[in-house]
């Protein structure tokens, strides 16, 4: 694995503090990001969003606490958010599959940080409009 050089600093330190569910639901904000742009035509935008995912992925990708298949699932995400762009095939679900991925990581990552709070039973109400 190669050693990653963040675009911001002090990332990588604050980056490994955060559970894999959190990092992933913080990769998962930049590829929906990533997606939008790219969806308005924004290439600007697109630019900014698809290096900083890319930047995010590699930066969990590096972390030493997933090994094995954990690895090998964060860099199969990224394969697929790769291909979304730069492939000329594309599968019918790509998009929505990795949005679902990501959502589920990020619902996990606040069940998580609900679950830490004290006082709190970490569950979730639902509120009916």
């Amino acid at each position: 694995m190669t050693t990653v050089t963040p675009q911001h600093p002090g990332l990588a330190d604050r980056w490994a503090t955060f559970s894999i569910m959190e990092q992933l639901a913080n990769v998962g904000s930049e590829v929906e990001r990533a997606i939008r742009a790219h969806a308005s035509g924004n290439v600007r935008r697109f630019d900014s969003a698809l290096a900083r995912a890319l930047e995010l992925f590699d930066l969990t990708a590096a972390d030493t606490r997933w090994r094995g298949p954990r690895r090998r699932e964060i860099l199969r995400a990224r394969e697929e958010f790769c291909r979304l762009f730069f492939s000329a095939t594309l599968p019918e679900n790509s998009i929505p599959g990795l949005q679902r991925y990501f959502l589920y990581a990020a619902i996990a990552a606040n069940r998580q940080r609900a679950a830490s709070i004290p006082g709190d039973s970490g569950t979730l109400v639902a509120v009916r409009e």
